[in-house]
């Protein structure tokens, strides 16, 4: 028997949704859900004071971002106001809190709630998840919520960690971790040691650098130092300035001339989106790449070419990620820091003792030393059958184009597994993720449908894929990547198999035959609600919107059509 739905056709189901994280996925949920889902009701849990993620709460100095400005934006909101050709962390910051404010984020959001436990429930078909709140500095208040989806936006590099070295918590000097920086510490004509030569290190070292007495330089591995990605375009490659002004006339021409902007913009972006082919060996990028960093590196060193033994590694540039580091080449042959890669034994309430037995007593240790990069460890997620997702990841963490996986049903990722991009623009990504989470939303209310999840053959598909893509790049060459596994056996877990472009494509229309649904009430018609639109029923409603021009789709005149993939 066909049950009517007492609802118009477009009306939509009622939904609430539960996102995690208010850093640029959460904002960017926080903008496009509301804009796009009818009756929706939506809350945004952040762990911190304030939003903005990894720029809220990094903030060391020199931190910056290595990508150009005007590609690290939104799509839907360009700045053409941005000071620097590399934002800092704060101008970023500022960026993402404007943007939270003009789209009216912020009262879907709630600071200092940290999610301890999300848990699905198969009978009331709804994620419940655990909130610690804080009230005061003694004490939290530990509260429960309910939504129909949960949306994990917490990304990727969130969650730092202290390095397993003894002794380090035995330290009594000034011991900080340049994810969870003190503001308020001078270093001014300190010893200080800096462990770690990733990007945070590579970037913290040469802004500290004219203010400390010494720095001792604590580095494990090899790296390349690339120069900034296409700083060709702003400046001439004997600059060694870390700033890189963009100079006041420029900036007026950006914002007064919108063709002019949207060409440069296109320009950065055009030739980001045209280094992919450096990723497989032999072919005349990677060539191209390999040489030009070499090169840049030999120049920047000057006279101290026996450093370029010390730091030049076995293994092709960008195996290890790329690092841009304006200034940190001059800053380790300066006569004020020790490049020291003996490995460290253990710290002392005074310093670093390393495997030669040497001691240097220093006044503060910077730990650059990153996150936990295994997608697991941020708090329980129980889905089907009480498994947890740790535990079904413990190996390999397989998902759907990382942005789901099976036996979780309604849950979704932002920046999860094999998402990363290795070249390209990360704001592309995490825009075309959420507008992909948006329309697997859509299709949820306009089909009556109450649980969406991948069939298990379409995680296996995808999984297999990236085992199967990867062997044929340089990320496989033997070198220590925070976006290679361990527990997988040095598979790539956090790298997405292609191009930004290609992932971009992938995401523009989702494969409804990769998903298995669950309909309200078991009703196959519940859909096609009661025979009535939204518009028809409801008092002033437009009944000739299929007139408006943003509703129609005009050919271009002539015969020029021009089909522009899928």
């Amino acid at each position: 028997m066909i049950n009517f739905e007492p609802r118009a056709v477009d009306e939509g189901k009622k939904v609430k949704v539960i996102v995690v994280g208010a850093g640029v996925g959460g904002i960017l949920c926080g903008i496009r859900l509301p804009q796009h889902l009818p009756s929706v009701e939506l809350v945004i849990y952040e762990k911190n004071k304030d939003i903005g993620g990894t720029w809220y709460e990094n903030r060391y100095p020199g931190v910056a971002c290595d990508i150009p400005s005007h590609s690290y934006q939104a799509t839907f909101e360009p700045n053409p106001d941005w000071s620097t050709f590399y934002a800092s962390g704060n101008e970023i910051l500022k960026y993402w809190h404007g943007v939270a404010e003009k789209y009216g984020v912020r009262k879907y959001v709630v600071p200092d709630s940290k999610v301890e436990k999300a848990t699905w429930n198969e009978q009331s078909v709804k994620w419940t998840v655990e909130v610690s709140q804080v009230r005061n500095t003694v004490t939290n208040e530990v509260f429960t919520d309910a939504g129909d989806y949960l949306i994990c936006a917490y990304g990727l590099l969130n969650d730092w960690q202290w390095p397993k070295i003894k002794g380090l918590h035995e330290f009594k000097g000034k011991l900080l971790h340049t994810a969870a920086w003190d503001d308020s510490y001078d270093y001014s004509d300190k010893k200080v040691a800096v462990v770690g030569n990733g990007s945070s290190g590579i970037q913290v070292l040469p802004a500290i650098l004219p203010k400390v007495q010494r720095i001792d330089h604590y580095v494990r591995g090899k790296t390349w130092i690339a120069p900034g990605f296409l700083s060709e375009e702003f400046t001439k490659d004997d600059i060694t300035s870390t700033q890189l002004q963009f100079p006041a006339e420029l900036r007026e021409k950006f914002r007064n001339d919108k063709d002019f902007y949207l060409n440069y913009r296109k320009g950065i972006e055009t030739k980001l989106c045209s280094i992919h082919g450096f990723v497989y060996p032999g072919t005349t990028l990677y060539n191209l790449l390999r040489n030009g960093v070499a090169k840049h590196m030999d120049s920047r060193l000057g006279s101290h070419q026996k450093m370029m033994d010390v730091l030049r590694p076995s293994f092709s540039p960008g195996c290890r990620r790329l690092t841009p580091g304006p200034g940190y080449l001059e800053a380790i042959v300066d006569p004020k820091v020790n490049y020291i890669t003996d490995p460290i034994s253990e710290i002392t309430p005074t310093g670093v003792v390393t495997n030669d037995g040497v001691h240097r007593e220093v006044d503060a240790i910077f730990c650059a030393t990153g996150f936990n990069t295994s997608c697991t460890g941020r708090f329980p997620v129980y889905g089907r059958n009480g498994v947890t997702i740790d535990e079904r990841w413990s190996k390999y963490p397989e998902t759907y184009l990382g942005l789901c996986t099976n036996g979780f049903p309604n849950l979704f990722l932002i920046l999860g597994p094999n998402t990363g991009p290795s070249t390209g623009s990360l704001l592309l990504v995490v825009e075309k993720q959420v507008e992909y989470i948006v329309a697997m939303l859509q299709k949820a209310q306009r089909d009556a449908i109450v649980v969406i999840e991948p069939k298990k053959i379409s995680v296996e598909n995808f999984s297999e894929y990236c085992h199967q893509y990867f062997p044929k790049t340089i990320f496989m060459e033997d070198c220590r990547a925070w976006y290679k596994s361990e527990a997988a056996g040095n598979r790539v877990t956090a790298l997405w198999p292609g191009s930004t472009l290609h992932q971009a494509k992938v995401l523009k229309n989702p494969r409804w035959e990769d998903f298995q649904f669950e309909h309200l009430s078991n009703n196959p018609v519940a859909w096609l609600g009661d025979g009535w639109t939204v518009d028809e029923r409801f008092e002033g409603g437009n009944r000739s919107w299929h007139l408006d021009p943003e509703n129609i789709d005009f050919p271009p005149q002539g015969g020029n059509i021009r089909v522009n993939g899928f």
